[in-house]
C-alpha cells in the first residue's frame, strides 16, 4: 500500500510538473518555436517611393539578425506590402497582414494618413501597431489607443521644445509662426504655445497658415515680418521651408529662424534654399549624421556603416531615411528579445511601453529611450542645432520634454 502511495505521489508530481514546463513557452498568432511574422506597408511606388529605403534598410537588417540565430532562437519573417503611400491600399494590404498571412504584429507602417486608415482596425482586433512613423499626436495616446505607439518624434513635443528654448535663450522674442494647415502645422502650433505657456499670447505677435496647394509662402512671410517679430518658427514641410528661407534672403529681413525636423535635409532644404541664406538657422537632431569626421570612431556608427555595407550596399549609408530604418529595426529586435518566450500580443506592448533608458546605435550621445504605461512616446528628447553654411553644429545639452501630453 505504502509503495503505491508513493507511486502515485510520484505520478502527481510528473503531471503537475509536465504542465508546468510547457507554460514556459505562450504564443499568440503569428509566433512559434520558429519564426515570429511582422508585418509592415511602405510606399514601395507611388509619389512617396523615396522612403521605400527605410522599409528596404529595415528588411536588410533582419536578414543580418536572422544570419545571427534570430531572436531567442526564431527567426523574423518580415512580410512588406506596397500601399503607395495611399490610405485605401493600407487598408487592404493590413486587413491582408492580419486575416490572411496571421502576423504577430505590424511594425513601421510608414505615413500618417496610412496609419490613421488603419488605427481603429488594429486596436479593435488587438494587434500591435508599433512604431508607427509618424509624428502626429494620436499615435501617442495610450488611453484611446493602446495598441498604437508612433515611432516618430511628436510634432507637439518638439513644438514645445521650441518654446522651451525660447523662453530660455530668447526670453523676450516677438514670436511669428509660419504653419502648415494640416495636422502637422496644428500640432506644432500647439506645441510651441504649450512650451511658452502663459506668455504665449503676448510673445506671439502673428501666426500665418498656408495650404499645401499654393504656390508660394510669400505673403504670409510678409505678414509675419510687418508685425515686427524678430524670431520666426517655420512649422512646414521641406517645399515650404526652403521657400521661407529663400524669401527672408531676398527681402532682407534677418529674424532668428527655427525650422521644424522636417525641413532639416540639407539636400532636399537648405540647398534649394541656398546655403548663405540658410546660416543660422536654428532646428534640433537626435541621430547622428554618419559622414560627420566627430563619428568616425564611434562604435555605433562603426556598426551602422558596417551592417549597410554588408547587408544593404546599394542603399545610401549617409541618407537620414537609412538610418531611421536601422534603429527602428534595432528597436524591435530589443523588444522582441525582451518578450522572451511569451509571444503574445499582450506582451509585445508590454515590453514596448516599458523601456527603460535603451539605446540605439545612432541616437546622439545622451539620449535613449523610455517609456511607460502611460506616455508612449518613443522620442522625447533633443539636442538644439545651427546650420554654419556646411552642415549642422550641435550645441547645448540634450533637451528632455518631461511633460505629458
Amino acid at each position: 500500500m505504502r509503495k503505491r502511495l508513493v507511486g502515485l505521489a510520484a505520478a502527481a508530481a510528473i503531471a503537475l510538473s509536465a504542465p508546468a514546463a510547457h507554460a514556459q513557452k505562450k504564443y499568440d498568432t503569428g509566433a512559434s518555436d520558429t519564426a515570429i511574422k511582422v508585418g509592415q506597408t511602405a510606399p514601395l511606388s507611388g509619389p512617396a517611393s523615396a522612403y521605400s529605403s527605410i522599409a528596404k534598410t529595415q528588411a536588410a537588417y533582419m536578414r543580418m539578425i536572422n544570419e545571427q540565430g534570430g531572436i531567442n532562437g526564431r527567426k523574423i519573417d518580415l512580410i512588406q506590402y506596397d500601399d503607395a503611400y495611399s490610405p485605401p491600399k493600407t487598408v487592404e494590404q493590413v486587413r491582408k497582414l492580419v486575416e490572411g498571412d496571421e502576423v504577430l504584429l505590424t511594425f513601421q507602417i510608414i505615413g500618417t494618413a496610412p496609419n490613421a486608415a488603419v488605427l481603429r482596425y488594429l486596436n479593435g482586433k488587438k494587434v500591435p501597431q508599433l512604431f508607427a512613423a509618424t509624428g502626429a499626436a494620436r499615435f501617442t495616446d495610450p488611453k484611446n489607443f493602446p495598441w498604437t505607439m508612433g515611432f516618430n518624434p511628436s510634432y507637439f513635443v518638439e513644438g514645445r521644445i521650441y518654446g522651451q528654448f525660447i523662453l530660455a535663450k530668447h526670453p523676450n522674442a516677438k514670436v511669428g509662426v509660419l504653419w502648415q494647415n494640416d495636422d502637422l502645422g496644428k500640432d506644432y502650433l500647439a506645441g510651441i504655445k504649450a512650451g511658452l505657456g502663459d506668455k504665449a499670447a503676448q510673445m506671439i505677435v502673428a501666426e500665418a497658415s498656408y495650404e499645401l496647394s499654393e504656390p508660394t509662402i510669400d505673403s504670409q512671410i510678409l505678414k509675419i515680418r510687418d508685425s515686427g517679430a524678430d524670431l520666426l518658427f517655420s512649422a512646414a514641410t521641406p517645399k515650404q521651408a526652403a521657400q521661407a528661407i529663400k524669401k527672408l534672403a531676398e527681402i532682407g529681413w534677418k529674424p532668428v529662424h527655427i525650422i521644424d525636423i522636417n525641413a532639416g535635409s540639407i539636400g532636399a532644404v537648405l540647398k534649394p534654399a541656398g546655403l548663405d541664406a540658410s546660416k543660422g538657422v536654428i532646428s534640433v537632431g537626435y541621430v547622428k549624421e554618419p559622414d560627420d569626421p566627430q563619428w568616425a570612431n564611434d562604435p555605433g556608427n562603426r556598426r551602422y556603416l558596417d551592417f549597410m555595407a554588408k547587408y544593404y550596399p546599394e542603399g545610401d549609408r549617409n541618407s537620414s531615411f537609412n538610418v531611421y530604418g536601422y534603429i527602428t529595426a534595432q528597436l524591435l529586435v530589443h523588444v522582441l528579445k525582451q518578450c522572451g518566450d511569451t509571444l503574445t500580443r499582450d506582451n509585445v506592448m508590454y515590453q514596448a511601453s516599458h523601456m527603460t533608458k535603451v539605446p540605439l546605435d545612432m541616437l546622439l550621445p545622451g539620449i535613449s529611450v523610455t517609456t511607460t504605461p502611460t506616455d508612449y512616446r518613443v522620442n522625447k528628447q533633443f539636442q538644439m542645432a545651427t546650420f554654419d553654411g556646411e552642415k549642422w553644429e550641435r550645441f547645448g545639452d540634450i533637451i528632455t520634454d518631461a511633460a505629458k501630453e
